[in-house]
């Protein structure tokens, strides 16, 4: 079971003294006043606790409050907005998809992803694996594993979404999160999380669990958002169901905490998305340090810089809605004679 989310994180903590200090009198104290940004959760990466607060609203407006850590630079929303198992349990699909089973147009977009990441994951699916999909939604990425030839198994927190690609794939999905997973050690080859990460309330204790359920070399591929990333609105960065934000080198000493060495990674074309290779080594290295001079400030400098003005001076914003128009279009065209999933996918991965 995830832990529950932390008692509220004071904002500030001030202690001001009225008196002068009197060595001879202990009845009175003086204190210079201080002023120090306090979490209730430490670092995930480095275990610090010297943060300064990044924002304080999430993109729909309401309070959120985001932090930075100084040490290594991995952000974080503190305290959590959320009971993590709850939410996603039931809460999330339902927030961001408005639907408890996907929608035909969800189903057409998530199978051309998982051609996409079929194509980032090249050579590697060249020969039959045993394949772990983590947070496997409607199940378009491991059906085309499936297809393939690949054994593969799934877990999904949603019990909507897990019960339809087991009914309409006849995928091998556990419902669940992954610290629920009923597998022994060292039992998959390859084991993908595609924007899961960034939604679990401990990253490092998910990834120790992956790294147990690999075998010796095996490969995890990790894919998250960056907070580098200025495609987006500014106005959107932070939100509720993003507890962690990354950047490609707090990834890689996280990873490097958990006992995997990179192999590679891919950035995607408009900058929004990591794509990490990790390799599975004997056991994690505790004399690697942990903190990442210098990466905090340009994370700062990014997220200050990114403003709305700035934003609207790239093309990125008028890209962005006219190829979600089309895409629109294109949806409903090639939805428009929907009878199943399976028939659909059928079709895309043929």
């Amino acid at each position: 079971m995830p832990e529950k989310p932390g008692s509220l994180c004071l904002l500030k903590l001030h202690i001001k003294a009225r008196h002068p200090v009197d060595l001879n009198d202990s009845e009175t104290i003086y204190m210079q006043a201080i002023e120090k940004e306090s979490c209730s959760n430490p670092c995930n990466v480095c275990e610090s606790t010297d943060i300064t607060v990044l924002a304080n609203h999430s993109r729909s407006g309401k309070p959120l409050r985001t932090v930075i850590c100084n040490r290594c630079g991995l952000v974080w929303t503190d305290p959590l907005p959320h009971n993590p198992r709850s939410f996603y349990e039931d809460d999330y699909r339902v927030a961001y998809k408005g639907t408890f089973t996907p929608k035909p147009k969800h189903i057409l977009r998530a199978g051309k992803v998982a051609l996409n990441r079929r194509k980032i994951l090249g050579k590697r699916l060249e020969k039959p694996l045993k394949i772990l999909d983590v947070g496997t939604g409607g199940g378009e990425f491991a059906y085309l594993l499936q297809s393939l030839g690949h054994d593969v198994q799934g877990i999904e927190p949603n019990k909507g979404y897990a019960d339809y690609s087991k009914q309409e794939y006849g995928l091998n999905i556990q419902v669940g999160f992954i610290q629920d997973i009923q597998q022994p050690d060292a039992s998959f080859d390859l084991i993908t999380i595609w924007h899961v990460l960034e939604h679990t309330e401990n990253p490092y204790k998910v990834l120790t669990k992956l790294h147990s359920l690999l075998k010796p070399q095996g490969v995890l591929v990790v894919e998250v958002p960056t907070i580098e990333a200025t495609c987006q609105s500014p106005k959107s960065t932070f939100h509720e169901a993003h507890i962690f934000n990354f950047n490609l080198d707090t990834l890689r000493k996280l990873g490097e905490k958990a006992g995997f060495t990179e192999v590679d990674y891919k950035l995607s074309q408009d900058g929004a998305n990591i794509t990490m290779f990790f390799q599975k080594i004997a056991q994690a290295s505790n004399d690697r340090p942990l903190t990442i001079p210098g990466n905090a400030d340009k994370i700062k400098a990014i997220v200050k810089g990114h403003t709305a003005f700035s934003h609207y001076l790239t093309a990125w914003p008028y890209q962005r809605f006219f190829t979600r128009m089309s895409r629109m279009l294109q949806e409903r065209f090639e939805t428009a004679n929907f009878e199943r999933g399976k028939k659909l996918l059928d079709s895309l991965y043929s």
